[in-house]
């Protein structure tokens, strides 16, 4: 994959186009080695045909962690089949001068663990050591009579994945938890959009290659099938990665390699079916309406074809969720000119990111920066940038190789090549808004098409230094590669097993804390089993490992809520000890300690985010609430004045300058405060106007402002919890509100504290 150099005894083409080894010619290879890496061909396929297919049917494990499963295993399984086939093997191995880049990624991970965050950077250890993988065992198995194999192991996952899309999409199916839909297996539909745009060259390679009219009408299908599904998501960036290679790329490299596809073959009823079913399946399947509420609710098309041109109109420079990324984007180029040479250190974006963050603005809860180069070059530095520029030279080189070189052999080779940088193509484009090189299914189709690319050089005979190029083997490094193979395996597997009981865990504790709050009564007493339950699965859950951030955080929240400041105080210091620079959890672990009256211990967590961002919305709310109860209410409450005028206030703020108002009797300041919640916050709506109610009541003595409140308190709550609303509204009121009962013994004003 670069400088062009031809070996000058070059064999002309032999029937199967291919020499089994590099540097020597197939005859010279004996026949008991000709099949060598079938089954790890086949195994490699299998992995991604299941990685995109497979989902988990509950919360108890994220998506992506299954997918990382099936590819690692797939991955060190196909390691071991291939080790063990050439156990006996002393010729060369292929090998390619592409292989340096993910080792070379790897090997900066490595090191990073040394002076960076180490769990984030064993993490990408890990990853790259699979990537590399992956890479070698590709281009060493596949060659140009296994492409078609591999080609419909891609398009087939990509199918089956369609296909829990398209339900989904259609009838609002459950089977598989998601966030945005439809999501198909991936929880996300952008992940899933990025994943499934890189396959269709594939599902076009079926097609144009395909001879009977049953697999043109069942190519021409699942290709539109696939087409569907991604309108059906509407995500942009994989909707301009596809209709560029639809509209542009597919039918240039059809035109020009059309002598080596059979459908330049086909006769007028093959044409009519392909081109039929094609349209048909994408327009018909199209027009057919979601049955899914929540895409309803996005108001952005009805159907497929309606939502995927919507959504393609609506790029532009100016879009909100571009926006979103610009302010990661620019946090991220500072991060880069802080460091621009060492980086970060290899996954440490996540955990540096608030040091660098625009004043007021919190990232915290991002984990990528949504475009793999800036972020690649944030957290690895030259070595970064070396790998970018090293990549993009190396794909210009292949793809000016396959357009230039004319010899038979070239030829033979030309559209395969072609369809692989096609699909890295998509893969690029994605890359720029997304963050598709580590999720699991994706990252492994990158490796498949590199490794794919590189084998192609040296079946070509482009060798040297900067391409294709042999390496030297023993059986002695079989021998050792079986058992590393092995125990790599028996580390994946007890990995795996830890990853899993902890997210499992976890994730329970969390589904277990959030039904107690739903209940709308989390401090009754019969809540106490399953509150013990919770803080045992947690405590495990941390246990084995107290970098999981994503949801562990959740858990606290909902014990904050309850008013078991202790336990959410903890939870938040265990995530803090693996990240050090989260405000918004910093900012937390100061409310408990303030809460728990360890006003001391709150005032060094504040003074810990002050340092990393001063105009920060959660550290604003969280001195506010220090002052006012440390007795300097006034300075308080005009801290909490300057934030709502220069709109920098959150939920937590909003709150307590209501009550400081309230309590001061600036009735227009605690009525502007809660409004801006009520408008900020919808969910807070019927505690809200119960808050504004009492105040009317009790505060400013409106009586008829008041009953409207409450009115419209009621009217936003559900039935099964209206009693515990009614407790913390004035006696006085039941009876023009319709309520029934005698007078709850609880204190009416206890609805204006948090």
């Amino acid at each position: 994959m670069a400088k062009k150099k031809r070996t000058p005894d070059r064999q002309p083409p032999s029937s199967s186009s291919q020499r089994a080894t590099p540097g020597i010619p197939r005859s010279a290879v004996p026949a008991a080695q000709r099949g060598r890496g079938d089954r790890t061909a086949v195994l490699l396929a299998l992995a991604v045909f299941l990685a995109p297919a497979l989902g988990v049917p509950n919360e108890e494990m994220l998506q992506d962690t299954l997918k990382s499963i099936v590819v690692t295993f797939g991955a060190l399984g196909a390691g071991l089949l291939w080790f063990w086939d050439q156990r006996g093997r002393s010729e060369p191995l292929r090998w390619h001068a592409v292989m340096w880049l993910p080792l070379l990624l790897m090997a900066y991970a490595l090191g990073s663990m040394g002076w960076s965050h180490s769990y984030l950077a064993g993490v990408e250890t890990i990853r790259w050591f699979i990537f590399s993988l992956l890479l070698w065992l590709g281009l060493n198995t596949l060659s140009r009579e296994r492409l078609p194999m591999l080609a419909g192991a891609i398009h087939g996952g990509a199918v089956i994945a369609s296909l829990w899309a398209v339900l989904q999409f259609w009838t609002d199916f459950h089977f598989f938890p998601q966030g945005p839909n439809p999501a198909s297996t991936f929880v996300n539909r952008n992940f899933f959009a990025e994943f499934v745009v890189c396959t269709l060259p594939f599902g076009a390679v079926l097609l144009a290659r395909a001879r009977s009219r049953g697999w043109i009408a069942a190519l021409s299908v699942t290709t539109g099938f696939v087409i569907v599904s991604i309108l059906m998501t509407g995500t942009r960036s994989a909707l301009a990665a596809m209709w560029l290679q639809l509209l542009v790329v597919l039918p240039v490299i059809g035109w020009r390699y059309r002598q080596q596809f059979a459908f330049s073959r086909w006769d007028s009823s093959r044409r009519a079916i392909a081109i039929g079913l094609l349209l048909v399946t994408v327009v018909g399947l199209g027009l057919i309406p979601t049955g899914n509420p929540k895409i309803q609710e996005e108001l952005r098309g009805t159907n497929a074809l309606e939502r995927g041109l919507s959504r393609t109109g609506s790029i532009s420079l100016g879009d909100p969720s571009l926006g979103v990324r610009m302010v990661m984007w620019r946090a991220t180029v500072r991060m880069i000119k802080a460091r621009p040479l060492s980086g970060v250190g290899a996954g440490a974006w996540e955990n540096d990111i608030p040091l660098y963050q625009d004043v007021g603005s919190q990232l915290e809860t991002d984990y990528y920066v949504h475009n793999e180069f800036l972020q690649l070059v944030a957290e690895d530095g030259l070595v970064g940038w070396l790998f970018l520029l090293l990549l993009g030279a190396g794909l210009v080189a292949a793809a000016w190789r396959t357009v230039r070189d004319k010899t038979p052999e070239g030829q033979a080779e030309a559209p395969f090549r072609a369809l692989l940088l096609c699909s890295l193509l998509a893969l690029l484009i994605v890359s720029n808004v997304g963050f598709p090189w580590r999720m699991a299914a994706t990252g492994a189709l990158f490796a498949i098409c590199l490794s794919a690319l590189a084998a192609s050089d040296d079946r070509i005979g482009y060798r040297g230094p900067f391409a294709a190029s042999g390496v030297r083997w023993r059986p002695v490094f079989s021998q050792a590669g079986v058992l590393a193979s092995l125990v790599a395996l028996a580390l994946a597997a007890y990995i795996t097993q830890q990853a899993a009981r902890s997210e499992q865990k976890i994730v329970r504790a969390t589904k277990l804390a959030l039904s107690i709050s739903a209940s709308g009564d989390p401090r009754n007493p019969r809540w106490d089993r399953r509150k013990a339950e919770l803080l045992g699965l947690i405590r495990e859950g941390i246990g084995i490992n107290r970098h999981y951030r994503k949801i562990t955080p959740m858990v606290a929240d909902e014990l904050a809520r309850w008013g078991d400041w202790r336990n959410a105080t903890w939870i938040w210091e265990s995530v803090l000890s693996s990240r050090p620079y989260i405000v918004v959890i910093m900012s937390n672990i100061a409310r408990g300690y303030a809460s728990m009256g360890n006003p001391g211990k709150a005032l060094e967590y504040l003074e810990r985010a002050k340092k990393i961002q001063p105009g920060a919305p959660a550290v604003r709310s969280l001195e506010v609430i220090l002052l006012s109860r440390t007795g300097r209410e006034a300075e308080a409450l005009a801290l909490a004045r300057v934030a709502i005028q220069t709109n920098t206030a959150d939920y937590d703020l909003l709150n307590a300058t209501f009550t400081l108002a309230w309590r001061s009797a600036d009735f227009a300041l605690a009525r502007k405060a809660m409004e801006l919640r009520i408008a900020g916050w919808p969910d807070s709506r019927a505690l809200g106007y119960l808050q504004l109610g009492n105040m009317e009541a009790m505060g400013q003595h409106l009586p008829e402002q008041a009953l409207q409140s409450f009115r419209q308190a009621l009217e936003l709550t559900a039935p099964e919890v209206r009693q515990g609303l009614q407790a913390q509204i004035p006696p006085e009121y039941w009876g023009q509100l319709g309520l029934a009962g005698s007078a709850p013994a609880t204190t009416q004003m206890s609805v204006i504290s948090k």
